[in-house]
């Protein structure tokens, strides 16, 4: 009998390994599978090294650049159809999102006081990761990003004006106003209570319930069911081994849309930001062109970041990240209304209390505009950036258990938004209510920052500190949000080609200046939203998984 020569082995065959994902310690609920991480990836080289889920990256990445030539193509004609877009789907589902999020904080809560509250993550042997000051500081870090720079100062003010301004109607009896619910005309003492706990409303519970529910259904069916760290593994319970299937490929595909549509609205937003605040200190322009080189300029950033991986790109840059905006925040506070920021804090937090049933109650409103403006687009947001923050969260707090994780993750970043929206919108109120100053009032959104910092001793610096704050949260979304996405068009592989990455992160910012020059500002809020909504029904039924899931633990 002669010996059959081994096949040659193939250029594009992916490598099939086990990712060093821990295994679960102690009793739990090993769900059994035979499939592999990366058994479905091919891994073509065409001078580079690939390695990807054929199914999920082909589509994902075909549909992103097909949006992005169409859209750059037809930039004049797709301005209405997104203007339109967002506004129909605000206006016609907002009760929709509102509902989601309630159902969201209300599970977080009922685990956190329930018997399942009990069950460690990684199994009841595990140990965690990190220790409270190092997780506390990464919970931090998440909860940090351009949306606070860009609305410390607009949004609080926002509310305050349109609060005190009060109701107005048209000639058929509708509302014209952006009030939060009824307003506070005359009366700029509750107005500017109002003004915060609408703020704090959408920074606050929600927001973070939403990325809990994610980081939980990750974390769970990773560390203690054995499966990989990826969303279609989240839906076991459901649809069994047919998640390695095409229920499990739509999954991805959706989770990839949103995260990118997600990351460019907020890239998007960063641009504006700093573009207007080049212009202010050293007239750099705010052109169409201008918003084009800055996004180039920081997705190149981006990208040399990636290559220099996690320990010299990213790590590094988010604690200059996280240095910097606590000196932003404590030369506010220093230097501002202090005594004033400290007693507001409590205020704002008691504000928020009292108005929360009435914010969060999707029927019967008559304040359109800001629940479906305000409140439904921010709810569509934060889910299609919910798979980014939540692998992240989730990666970093195996060995805690239930309880301590959902407590730590809802209260941690939520108290430092009040802290950092109390210090920014507190003080540009402040300079409105006692100093007269009208400026920051009077500026455009992207610019109401400057304008604040403008009124303190060393403004050009710090105003320059905020600049940089929005490019290095601009690099550090995109590289993390390319490792995230990446992951997942990777079929759950964390250590896939690095120009992989670079590719997901060249989209990010060719999708931002697409949306840009195609709309502007509402073009990137009707992309978070279209691609928040359907998202959101697949996090409805992650609730379901994972009471699911963790009932099947040993307690």
């Amino acid at each position: 009998m002669t010996e059959t020569p081994n096949a040659p082995e193939r250029d594009d065959e992916p490598i099939v390994e086990t990712e060093a994902i821990p295994e679960p310690e102690g009793d739990t609920e090993l769900i059994v599978t035979d499939y592999a991480i990366g058994q479905d990836n091919v891994a073509p080289s065409y001078m580079l090294q690939f390695d990807f889920h054929q199914k999920v990256f082909t589509i994902s990445a075909l549909g992103i650049v097909a949006f992005t030539i169409l859209t750059l193509a037809f930039q004049n004609q797709v301005e209405p159809v997104f203007t339109g877009m967002r506004d129909w789907l605000t206006g016609n589902l907002g009760w929709f999102f509102l509902i989601a999020g309630n159902i969201f904080v209300l599970l977080c809560l009922f685990l956190i006081v329930s018997p399942l509250g009990k069950i460690r993550l990684g199994g009841p042997d595990a140990t965690p990761d990190y220790g409270y000051v190092g997780w506390f500081s990464m919970l931090f870090a998440a909860g940090m990003g351009i949306g606070l720079m860009f609305y410390g100062v607009s949004e609080p003010l926002s509310h305050y004006t349109a609060a005190l301004g009060g109701v107005t109607l048209d000639e058929a009896g509708a509302r014209t106003d952006w009030a939060p619910l009824g307003g506070a005309v005359g009366d700029p003492a509750e107005a500017a209570r109002l003004g915060m706990a609408a703020t704090i409303f959408h920074w606050g519970l929600h927001p973070w319930a939403i990325y809990a529910v994610v980081a939980l259904a990750l974390a769970l069916f990773s560390y203690n069911k054995g499966l990989p760290l990826t969303l279609r593994s989240t839906f076991y319970p459901i649809f069994g081994e047919r998640i390695w299937g095409w229920p499990g490929h739509i999954i991805d595909i959706m989770a990839i849309f949103a995260t990118i549509f997600g990351l460019a609205t907020s890239l998007g937003i960063g641009a504006q930001q700093a573009a207007a605040g080049l212009d202010y200190l050293f007239g750099f322009g705010q052109s169409d062109s201008r918003l084009i080189i800055l996004i180039v300029f920081i997705t190149i950033l981006a990208i040399v970041s990636i290559v220099r991986g996690l320990e010299g790109g990213v790590k590094l840059l988010s604690q200059v990240n996280m240095f910097l905006a606590l000196a932003l925040l404590i030369f506010v506070v220093a230097l501002g209304p202090t005594a004033s920021i400290f007693t507001g804090f409590f205020t704002n937090l008691v504000a928020y209390g009292e108005y929360l049933p009435a914010l969060a109650n999707p029927f019967g409103r008559d304040d359109t505009n800001f629940a479906a403006g305000w409140t439904a687009f921010y709810w569509a947001w934060w889910i299609s950036w919910s798979p980014f923050v939540g692998m992240f969260i989730a990666r970093v707090s195996r060995g805690r258990t239930v309880r301590e994780f959902l407590i730590a993750v809802l209260i941690v970043p939520s108290l430092f938004s009040v802290i950092w929206m109390t210090a920014m919108g507190g003080t540009a109120i402040g300079q409105v209510v006692n100093d007269g100053f009208t400026g920051v009032q009077s500026a455009a959104l992207e610019l109401q920052l400057f304008e604040m910092l403008a009124q303190f001793p060393l403004a050009s610096f710090s105003s320059l500190i905020g600049i940089i704050l929005v490019v290095v949260f601009f690099v550090t979304s995109s590289d993390s949000g390319s490792l995230v996405i990446d992951t997942i068009a990777a079929g759950g592989k964390t250590n896939a080609p690095v120009v992989q990455r670079v590719f997901w992160a060249t989209f990010e910012g060719l999708v931002a200046i697409a949306l840009l020059l195609g709309g502007g500002l509402a073009a990137l809020q009707a992309m978070a939203v279209s691609t928040g909504l359907p998202f959101t029904l697949v996090l409805l039924a992650a609730c379901y998984s994972i009471v699911r899931g963790l009932m099947n633990e040993p307690r």
